[in-house]
């Protein structure tokens, strides 16, 4: 049970860092709810799908998924901050449903090698998808409430940190320090 919480915790941290970024520019309650879960649903669901796709797919993945993510927060950091400047709204902002889902995908793609691990673990899938989950959503509400309390800090200047926040939890990822 250890090491089941002790993966959750860190695949829950590229969420914790996300949603960080996200807060600086501020979100409703609504929409922290409506990430939260999209983004543990994604967290729980990714190793499920990993341990039915099987080594041969999930090692393909695995071996590149922490460079691509990675590289997709820095793309949508980097949008965000080109919006800010242009005046327009900012990708990073998740207002609408496609965008939080998108945004969950990406940061729940190394999960699906996650999934194998546990699988070979004799984990039960259905515990670990909801300890993941679990630890996926309170991640992320901690991360939304650190990173409004930065933004107020932060004021007319809070979506160009978020956006670089984004790329530099990008970075993190892509790297493997997240």
């Amino acid at each position: 049970m250890l090491a089941l919480l002790l993966v959750a915790l860190s695949v829950g941290l590229d969420n914790f860092g996300a949603a960080t970024a996200l807060g600086v520019s501020g979100t409703s309650s609504a929409i922290r709810v409506r990430v939260a879960v999209v983004f543990g649903v994604f967290e729980a669901g990714m190793p499920v799908i990993g341990i039915l796709l099987g080594h041969a797919a999930t090692g393909a993945v695995g071996t590149h998924a922490n460079l691509v993510a990675g590289l997709l927060l820095c793309g949508v950091g980097a949008a965000s901050i080109v919006q800010e400047l242009l005046g327009r709204e900012a990708p990073a902002r998740p207002t609408t449903m496609r965008r939080t889902i998108v945004l969950g995908a990406v940061l729940s793609i190394d999960n699906l090698a996650v999934g194998f691990a546990l699988g070979d673990r004799r984990i039960s899938i259905v515990l670990a998808a909801l300890v993941i989950g679990v630890v996926s959503v309170a991640l992320t509400l901690l991360g939304f409430e650190l990173g409004e309390r930065l933004g107020r800090r932060l004021g007319e200047r809070s979506e160009l940190v978020a956006g670089a926040l984004l790329i530099g939890v990008g970075v993190a990822i892509a790297t493997g320090v997240l």
